[in-house]
């Protein structure tokens, strides 16, 4: 399909206090969190590269050992591979872009 609207699209929480709705183009996958404060991202890592972008909100964002307080319009680019964490500071809203696509995360709209 080549028009989507989130509101059509169910959420999910993936992880305690992160709710996401899913697009999948052929390529990338990209996600819309809402994410509760004080949330936390344990550190993890996978083959995928990430675009995080901070819509609403603020978010403390750690790649590969440096940390920033991001705020709304920051975007970190997260390499293939690279071990990244965070937590919500306060209730927040972001974009993340993953290439190539999250399989993992395929079924995940239904």
């Amino acid at each position: 399909m080549p028009f989507e609207n989130l509101e059509n699209i169910h959420p999910r929480e993936i992880l305690p206090g992160y709710t996401v709705r899913f697009v999948h183009s052929q390529q990338m996958t990209f996600a819309f969190w809402d994410v509760k404060e004080g949330s936390p991202l344990p550190e993890h890592s996978h083959h995928h590269e990430q675009v995080a972008q901070v819509m609403e909100g603020e978010y403390e964002l750690t790649i590969d050992g440096e940390t920033r307080h991001l705020k709304p319009g920051d975007v970190a680019i997260i390499p293939s591979n690279v071990p990244h964490s965070g937590i919500a500071l306060t209730a927040c809203k972001l974009m993340d872009v993953f290439s190539p696509v999250r399989e993992d995360y395929l079924n995940s709209n239904s």
